[in-house]
């Protein structure tokens, strides 16, 4: 039952919190490697081997944070408190990060770097599982998941402007430190207005919880969830692919000089807010799962353009194409994902969004090392080596690992979407549609 008032369980208020976690955590994601390696001297060796230490210690922390979640039982709800206690480490380790002693030694500015990182997003991971597991919780049905969704994507573009494009002119003006400080402050005001508007429904469910591995097992025979996560992990890892090699596309294959770069990266960014909504116009009378495929579609096709740049402005028309593609897959994956929990719920009697927010998110995270090895393969294709040798033919390497590459990584992802039928039983919430694919 939505609480009375406007304001309370609102998209838009909720949306205030996705807003919040991602001008620091694209800040962080951007510019960490560049501040620790580029600015303070840090060996590229040893920066590598602080993130895989991360990847394990996420391996492990991620799933755990969702399980201790869905068993949380206070007044003020399950999530609620985990994002409250949150905030506060969130801040300081974000702060901490770009702010590391004067002085340090190589091996002492390592072992700052590889604390501040665990602890850093060992805190984020605990906001994002919260924050996420909320989604289906308020909202319910396909259509006012769609929406939020739009609304929520919407907040999340205009943030990823902010992390990257504002950015390197505040720390080129201020330093990184007090860069941190600003936009930990940002992240508390918008955050703290997120979750005074969150009124959680207290539904856990009838049955006793879960214990740990029985939570697991229950989890891994979910067949809709594994192939539902396993098709977005691809399409994921095109997100960061293209946004990756986008100052190399600039660069060899458009001609244009660096300062025109992040005109590129807004013609994709600024397109997908209008587009989000776009979307929701779009799929609002559309079954989830079929909405979800459409937009997984969609995307495959609007990397092919990209192929045919060979200037600013038709880089520029590329990036706006691939930005409507961008915005279907941000706004429809929720609505599928909302009806996996839900049916979960009604199989179980427990609602455990924790556990599958958690196991969802470390799924798409292993993205990452799709779009390292495709970097590998095709320089090793094409020769390049790096900026000093660039190989002979470096434009059409870059032209296949932002067109052709992701085209085939997106082709694989709507493949496997169709590998089973997503017949979703009805569960009786309020709101909610039956999909029938």
């Amino acid at each position: 039952m939505r609480a009375k008032g406007k304001w309370i369980n609102s998209p838009y208020a909720y949306a205030l919190g996705m807003f919040a976690m991602m001008v620091p955590s694209q800040a962080f994601s951007s510019f960490y490697s560049y501040f620790y390696v580029e600015k303070l001297g840090l060996g590229i060796g040893l920066a590598t081997l602080a993130r895989m230490v991360f990847l394990i210690w996420d391996a492990v922390n991620n799933p755990l944070f969702g399980y201790w979640s869905d068993r949380t039982h206070t007044r003020y709800g399950r999530r609620r408190p985990w994002v409250f206690g949150a905030m506060p480490l969130f801040m300081l380790c974000f702060v901490l990060l770009f702010s590391p002693p004067d002085g340090l030694a190589e091996r002492g500015l390592f072992s700052w770097f590889l604390i501040m990182l665990v602890l850093f997003e060992a805190v984020a991971t605990v906001l994002w599982v919260n924050y996420g597991a909320l989604f289906p919780e308020l909202f319910r049905g396909d259509r006012l998941r769609a929406k939020a969704s739009a609304i929520q994507q919407g907040y999340q573009v205009a943030a990823l402007l902010v992390g990257t494009a504002l950015t390197p002119l505040i720390f080129t003006a201020v330093g990184f430190s007090k860069m941190a400080i600003l936009y930990a402050g940002v992240f508390a005001v918008f955050m703290f207005l997120c979750m005074m508007s969150v009124r959680e429904q207290g539904e856990t469910g009838e049955g006793e919880p879960l214990r740990l591995l029985a939570a697991f097992r229950e989890t891994l025979r979910n067949t809709k969830f594994w192939v539902f996560n396993i098709a977005n992990s691809f399409a994921q890892t095109v997100n960061g692919l293209v946004s990756s090699i986008i100052p190399f596309y600039a660069k060899y294959v458009l001609g244009i000089p660096e300062a025109s770069v992040s005109i590129l990266l807004a013609s994709v960014f600024v397109s997908v807010i209008p587009m989000v909504f776009l979307w929701y116009w779009i799929i609002r009378s559309m079954d989830g799962v079929r909405a979800w495929r459409l937009s997984l579609i969609a995307y495959g096709l609007s990397v092919i353009p990209l192929w045919f740049g060979h200037n600013l402005a038709s880089g520029l028309l590329a990036g706006i194409v691939f930005g409507f593609g961008l915005a279907g897959f941000l706004v429809t994956p929720a609505l599928v994902g909302g009806r996996i929990i839900d049916e979960d719920a009604a199989k179980t009697g427990l609602r455990r969004e924790g556990i599958y927010t958690a196991v969802s998110g470390f799924i798409t995270r292993s993205s990452g090392l799709i779009s390292a090895l495709a970097f590998f393969v095709v320089g090793l294709i094409f020769g390049y080596e790096s900026g000093e040798r660039p190989g002979p033919e470096p434009a059409l390497a870059f032209q296949c690992l932002i067109s052709v590459v992701p085209l085939c990584l997106l082709l694989i992802s709507v493949i496997i979407s169709y590998t089973i039928k997503f017949d979703f039983r009805e569960n009786h919430t309020e709101g909610s549609r039956g999909s029938h694919e």
